[in-house]
Formats: structure tokens, sequence, C-alpha cells
């Protein structure tokens, strides 16, 4: 039976690009967002280009009980997850105060991550065997002022993907956490970000990144960088420069046009 994969946030960007990885080597998959119609359209170009079986699950993972309900309609397959692709998620520019409570609080919500991690890593644990790949992002190595919320929900991604692959390890399976710089996708449109500096200055291509952060995954790798001098200046220079410093140089290049 060929390896069966559950992607979140398949409808677009980096998710979607991961999905037609896993088609590519002949996998199966369920594809899971909130907007039906993209994911119709993927799993019809996945199917007919690599004759892959792909199912599809439209439902909001942000909402109450949104990822129990994921769970729920998946065991309901009755084929076990082998891999686990978590990359829903959202970011928003501006001043935490400006911005509106409600969607701060929605981004703080990783507990779909949390659970679909729990749930399924649980009986990948007890089988011996799997993959797990959560997309993280550089901007969880820094403070981010103008995306503070974003940046320590990031920080949350990196810090509990890590532990959970030393936690699992022993039983065969891993966890990888994808740690890419900005990369083009309709992020920056609905974060609002296109007149930052670091949106100006261009970002990473979607499917290279999922490229690289499926690749670690096979690997077993801990963490992937899809820009290695990124990855090295985030990870391992910032952490040495003076608090305030670091502050300055990541509000400048978080900040809109109009801040």
């Amino acid at each position: 039976m060929t390896q069966l994969a559950l992607v979140t946030g398949a409808s677009s960007g980096i998710g979607r690009d991961l999905a037609r990885l896993h088609a590519a080597r002949g996998g199966a998959l369920i594809l899971t967002a909130r907007r039906a119609p993209e994911l119709e359209a993927l799993k019809a170009e996945l199917e007919a280009a690599h004759g892959i079986s792909a199912r599809v699950i439209a439902l909001d993972l942000g909402a109450p009980g949104g990822a129990e309900a994921l769970v729920a309609q998946v065991r309901a397959f009755g084929q076990p997850v082998d891999i686990l692709i978590n990359c829903a998620g959202f970011g928003g520019a501006g001043l935490h105060i400006q911005r509106a409570l409600a969607t701060e609080q929605a981004m703080i919500d990783l507990r779909a991550l949390v659970t679909l991690a729990h749930e399924f890593g649980a009986e990948m644990a007890a089988r011996g065997s799997g993959r797990i790949l959560n997309v993280g992002s550089i901007a969880g190595f820094a403070p981010g002022p103008n995306q503070a919320v974003y940046f320590a929900t990031k920080a949350f991604v990196n810090s509990f993907s890590q532990a959970l692959d030393h936690e699992l390890r022993p039983r065969g399976v891993t966890c990888t956490v994808l740690t890419p710089g900005y990369v083009e996708t309709g992020f920056a449109d609905v974060a609002d970000m296109r007149s930052t500096l670091m949106v100006r200055a261009g970002g990473g291509d979607a499917a290279r990144t999922a490229k690289i952060g499926y690749e670690a995954m096979l690997r077993g790798d801990l963490v992937a960088f899809d820009r290695r001098v990124l990855g090295f200046s985030m990870a391992r220079l910032l952490p040495l420069l003076p608090r305030r410093l670091v502050l300055s140089i990541v509000g400048r290049t978080q900040a809109r046009a109009d801040q």
C-alpha cells in the first residue's frame, strides 16, 4: 500500500507544493484546507498526473472542534496516516495594539497543530514508523516587532517540533521543522505586508522550499533551512547580538510603509 500523507493548508503555497511532491512519488493524499474548490482542483490535477488517490476534507482547522473533526474523518477512511504535514497558518503585520484582538488570538491558536501531532503521532509511535513535517519559519528564531504574535507562534512551532522529535525518535517516528525565510505565496497579501522591506527585497520559491522540506523530512532531519546563509544568520549570529539591536533590525524589516 502506498504511503498516505495528510497535508493541511494544501490549497495554496508551500502546502500545495508539498502535496505535489508526495504525489509525484506515488503517495496517496488527504488534502485539507478551508477552500473546497482549490482542494478539488488539486485533487484532480494530482490524480490525473500521477495516478494516485487523493481525498479532500474542506474545513476550518481554526474553528472550535475543527482539528477533532478532521481526525475523526481521517480515521473513518480506515487507512493509517504515514506522513503528517502541518502547513496551515497565517500572519499579519502591524503594531499589536492596533490589530484586531480576535485576529491576534486566532493566530495564537495552535491547537490544531498540537492535536494532529498528538493523535497521529501516537498512532505512528504505536506502529513504530512515521514522519511529521511542521512548517515553521525563520521568524521563530527572533522576536518580531510589527509581527509580534506571528514571530512568537513560529517560535512555538520550532521549539515544539524539535522536542517532539526527541520524544518520538526512539519509537521510530521523526519530526522535522521547515524554517523558511519569506516565500512568495499569497502570505504577504493576506498579511498586508507588500510594502515591508522584507517583502520588497524578494522571497523564495514555494516549490523549491517545499522540496527542501520534503526531502529533509524523508531523511529525518531535525531542522530544515531553505536558505543556509539566512538560517545561519538568524539561528546562530542573531542570538549573539544585543537584544535591542536585534529588535531594531527585525522591526525595520517588518514595518509597513504607512507605519
